[in-house]
C-alpha cells in the first residue's frame, strides 16, 4: 500500500500450515486484531523485515496475555518464528504476564541450531531469575556454554546475581573466574555485580579489591560497597566509604543514606539512627522506604514510644503507607509497646497481606502474653486457603514460643506435634523452645524424643539447642546427661554456664555449683547478675555460709556488679538459713534500696525455721505492707505461733486470713506415665484412680514414720497444710 512517497505495510495473511505451533487454536485470528490501535509502521525496508519489525511493534504494546498469544499465532503463521529477536521478545513478553511456562515453551520449541543468538540465552535468563529461580538459570548458563556461545556484559551481571541469591561459593568462583578471563572484569554494571555478591557473602576484602580496579564507578558501584559494609556489620568502613563518595563529588543518594542507617541500627547506634534520619531528611529532602523500616524497627526494639509514632505520622504525610513491609514494621512497633489494638488495626487495614505480616501481627500477640490471640491469628492463617500464606517455620515458632514462655508446656508441645506432622522442620528456636516445655513439665521421656529429634536435625550442637538440653536434664534431675552435653558444646555461652550453675544449686549439689563457677571464671567467661544469683542461692541451700559472704564480695570489688534485690534476697536467705538472724537483719538494715516482699519473706523464713516471733511479727509487717494478699506469710506466721505455743495467735492470724478472703491456692503436680501428662490437684475428690493414690500414700506414711522422718513433735498441728499437699507428694510415686 502506498502513501505519499513511503510503503505503509500491512499484513496479507495466507494460511499456511505451520512447522510447529504452541498456541495455535481452532480459528485463525487476523494479524491485524489491534491494527486500530497502532499506528502504520512507514519504511522502506524490505517487506520480510518490516514484518518482524512489525511483529515486535505489537508485542511491546501487548497489555493482555491473550493479545500476546495472537501475535505469537501469527507469527508462527507468517512463519517468522525463526528470527531469534522475536523469540527473544516473546520470552519476555510472556515472562512478564506471569505465564513462565511458555517462556520456556518458546525457548524450547527453537531447534538447536538457531539458538546461538545471545540475546535469546539472555532472555531466558533474565526471565528464569525474574521468577526466583537462580539455580535453573545456573544451570541454564552451563547449558550456553556447552554449545559454545560465550557470554556479554548483559549475562555476567544475571549469572553474577544468581550465584549471590544462592549463596554457592563453589558457583561465586567459577563465574568470577569466567568473568576475569572474558575480560569483563572492568565492565561497570559486572563490577557493581560482583561487589554485591562478595558484600553478600561476607567477602569484603574481594568487594574492594574489585572496587578499586573499577576505572569509571557510578553511583551504583559506591552504594554497593557502602551496603556491603553495612551488611556485615562493618560500621567504620561504612561511614568512611561514604565520606569519600562525597569526597570525590559524588553527592551520597537516598539507597547510600539507608545503608549508613542500617550499619548505625545494626551496631547498635541507635540514638546515631534518629539523628542521621532527621538529617536525611534534611540534606535530600526525603527519605526511603527502607530507612522508614529501619527507624520503626529501632523504636520498636528500644521501646522509643514517642519516636515511633513521630515516624507514623512521617509514614502518612510521605506516603510509605502503602509499602508492606513499612506496614509490618509499625504493627511490630505498637505491637512491642503493647498497644494491640493499634497493631491489630493496622493488620485489619491492610488491603494487601504477606506471610511477614501474619508473623509480624502473631509475633506481636505471643510477646505481649496473648496467646490464645497469637493462636487464633495462626488458625485463621492455616484456613485462608492461599497456598502462598501457609505457615512457616517462624509462624509455627512463634506460637510454640510464645506457650512456652507462658508456662503452658502442654500446648507448646501439642502444637510441636502439629508442626512435624505439616512437614514444617523446626530450627534451633523451635527445639530451645519445646525443650524449655519439657524441662517446666518435667517430662523426661519426651524430652529424651526431641533431644533425638534435633540429632537427626544436625542442630544438637547448636548452642540454643544445646542451652536447652542442659536446662531439661538439669530440671528431670540427670545431671550427668546434662554434664555430657555441656562438656560436648564446642562453643559456650553465658547462658551454658548459668544453667549449669543453677542446675546444680536446684538439686542440692553446692560444691559442684561453686567448682562449676570457678572453671567459668577460669576460661576467662565474666559471671552476670544471673550467675550470682544462682550461686549465692546454692550456697544458701547448701550451707556454704562463708563461700556465699566471699561470693557476694567478689561480685560487687571484682566484677563490679552491683547488688540487685535478689541478690540481698539470697544473703537474707543465706545467713537465715545458718541461724545468724542478726547478720540478716543487718543486711536489710543496710540495703541502699527498700527491702521488697522477696528480702522480708527470707527473714520471715528463717524466723519460722528458728522459731523467732519477735522478728517474724516484724518481717509479716511489712510484707503485708507491700503485698497485703500474701497469704503464704500469713501460713508462715500462723505456723511459726503454733510451733511456739501460741495457739491463740495463730488462730487470730489465720482468721485474719480468711476474713480477706484468702486462700492458699491448691498444691498440683504431675507424673509421666506411657508418655501421657497425668496431673494431680490437691482436695481434688473427682481424679481417677484415687483409691490406688491414697493406697500408696498410706504406705509411704507408714515408711515415714517407721524411718522417723517426722520429726515435729507438732505435726498434728500441721494437718491443714500437710492435707492440702499430700496429693502432690503421692503424685510422685
Amino acid at each position: 500500500m502506498l502513501h505519499g512517497s513511503k510503503r505503509i505495510i500491512s499484513i496479507q495473511v495466507r494460511y499456511y500450515k505451520p512447522r510447529r505451533s504452541l498456541f495455535l487454536s481452532s480459528h485463525v485470528c487476523s494479524a491485524t486484531f489491534c491494527s486500530h490501535r497502532l499506528k502504520p509502521i512507514e519504511s522502506d525496508q524490505p517487506a520480510e523485515k518490516n514484518i518482524v519489525n512489525l511483529f515486535e511493534h505489537i508485542l511491546r504494546q501487548c497489555s493482555t496475555i491473550h493479545q500476546a498469544k495472537e501475535t505469537h499465532t501469527q507469527i508462527i503463521i507468517t512463519r517468522s518464528d525463526q528470527y531469534a529477536f522475536l523469540a527473544a521478545r516473546l520470552i519476555t513478553v510472556y515472562a512478564q504476564f506471569g505465564f513462565l511456562a511458555y517462556a520456556k515453551m518458546v525457548f524450547q520449541g527453537i531447534p538447536i541450531e538457531h539458538k546461538s543468538n545471545l540475546l535469546l540465552w539472555n532472555s531466558m535468563l533474565r526471565a528464569t531469575q525474574s521468577y526466583g529461580y537462580f539455580a535453573e538459570s545456573l544451570r541454564l548458563y552451563r547449558k550456553m556454554r556447552n554449545v559454545g556461545i560465550m557470554p556479554d556484559g548483559f549475562t555476567f551481571p544475571l549469572l553474577v546475581r544468581a550465584c549471590a541469591s544462592i549463596g554457592n561459593l563453589h558457583m561465586c568462583k567459577l563465574v568470577h573466574g569466567h568473568v576475569l578471563v572474558s575480560g569483563f572484569q572492568f565492565h561497570v554494571h559486572v563490577a557493581n555485580e560482583l561487589i554485591g555478591m562478595f558484600g553478600k557473602l561476607g567477602f569484603m576484602d574481594h568487594a574492594r579489591k574489585v572496587f578499586d580496579g573499577m576505572q569509571f564507578r557510578s553511583c551504583i558501584s559506591w552504594n554497593s560497597l557502602i551496603s556491603g559494609f553495612s551488611k556485615n556489620y562493618n560500621l567504620e568502613d561504612t561511614i568512611n566509604m561514604f565520606k569519600c563518595m562525597e569526597l570525590e563529588g559524588m553527592e551520597p543518594n537516598l539507597v547510600a543514606w539507608t545503608s549508613l542507617l542500617s550499619a548505625h541500627a545494626r551496631c547498635g547506634k541507635f540514638e546515631d539512627v534518629l539523628r542521621l534520619f532527621r538529617e536525611m531528611r534534611l540534606k535530600r529532602n526525603g527519605a526511603t522506604a527502607e530507612a522508614v523500616a529501619v527507624v520503626l524497627s529501632v523504636c520498636a526494639d528500644f521501646y522509643m514510644s514517642y519516636e515511633g509514632i513521630a515516624i507514623h505520622g512521617y509514614v502518612i504525610t510521605g506516603g510509605f503507607q502503602d509499602y508492606m513491609f513499612v506496614n509490618n514494621s509499625l504493627i511490630c512497633l505498637y505491637g512491642k509497646h503493647g498497644n494491640m489494638e493499634d497493631s491489630s488495626s493496622l493488620f485489619r487495614q491492610m488491603k494487601a497481606k504477606n506471610l511477614i505480616t501474619w508473623n509480624s501481627l502473631i509475633s506481636s500477640l505471643a510477646e505481649a502474653g496473648l496467646c490464645d490471640e497469637a493462636f487464633e491469628v495462626f488458625s485463621q492463617l492455616e484456613k485462608s486457603g492461599d497456598s502462598m500464606l501457609q505457615p512457616n517455620v517462624i509462624t509455627w515458632t512463634t506460637v510454640i514460643s510464645g506457650f512456652s514462655s507462658k508456662g503452658r508446656g502442654n500446648e507448646c508441645l501439642d502444637m510441636f506435634r502439629r508442626m512435624l506432622y505439616a512437614n514444617v522442620d523446626p530450627n534451633s528456636v523451635t527445639f530451645a523452645s519445646v525443650l524449655s516445655a519439657c524441662g517446666e513439665l518435667a517430662i523426661l521421656d519426651r524430652g529424651r524424643e526431641i533431644h533425638g529429634h534435633s540429632i537427626r536435625s544436625r542442630l544438637d550442637d547448636n548452642i540454643l539447642v544445646g542451652n536447652g538440653l542442659i536446662n531439661m536434664y538439669m530440671k528431670c534431675g540427670k545431671l550427668k546427661e546434662a554434664q555430657i552435653i555441656f562438656n560436648k558444646l564446642g562453643d559456650r555461652d553465658l547462658v551454658s554456664w548459668n544453667s549449669m550453675i543453677a542446675g546444680y544449686g536446684m538439686h542440692g549439689f553446692g560444691e559442684d555449683c561453686l567448682l562449676t563457677f570457678r572453671q567459668m571464671v577460669e576460661v576467662g567467661q565474666r559471671p552476670d547478675e544471673v550467675t550470682f544469683v544462682a550461686v549465692l542461692s546454692a550456697c544458701s541451700h547448701a550451707g556454704l555460709v562463708t563461700e556465699g559472704q566471699q561470693l557476694f564480695d567478689q561480685m560487687v570489688n571484682m566484677f563490679s556488679i552491683q547488688p540487685l534485690m535478689e541478690h540481698y534476697a539470697c544473703m537474707v536467705d543465706l545467713l537465715g538459713r545458718a541461724g545468724l538472724l542478726q547478720e540478716a537483719c543487718d543486711i536489710v538494715k543496710n540495703m541502699p534500696m527498700e527491702p521488697n516482699v522477696c528480702v522480708w519473706g527470707a527473714l520471715l523464713n528463717s524466723c519460722q525455721m528458728y522459731k523467732n516471733t519477735d522478728l517474724a511479727e516484724v518481717a509479716a509487717s511489712k510484707i503485708f505492707s507491700l503485698e497485703t494478699r500474701a497469704v503464704g506469710s500469713y501460713i508462715l506466721l500462723s505456723n511459726l505461733y503454733a510451733a511456739c505455743g501460741s495457739w491463740q495467735n495463730s488462730a487470730k492470724v489465720r482468721m485474719l486470713a480468711k476474713t480477706k478472703g484468702l486462700k492458699k491456692n491448691p498444691g498440683q503436680s504431675w507424673i509421666e506415665v506411657q508418655n501421657k501428662v497425668h496431673t494431680f490437684l490437691a482436695g481434688n475428690a473427682l481424679q481417677p484412680g484415687l483409691e490406688e493414690v491414697y493406697h500408696v500414700l498410706g504406705d509411704l506414711g507408714l515408711k515415714m514414720e517407721t524411718g522417723r522422718y517426722i520429726t515435729d513433735g507438732n505435726a498434728e498441728l500441721h494437718e491443714g497444710l500437710y492435707n492440702e499437699d499430700k496429693l502432690m507428694v503421692s503424685a510422685n510415686y
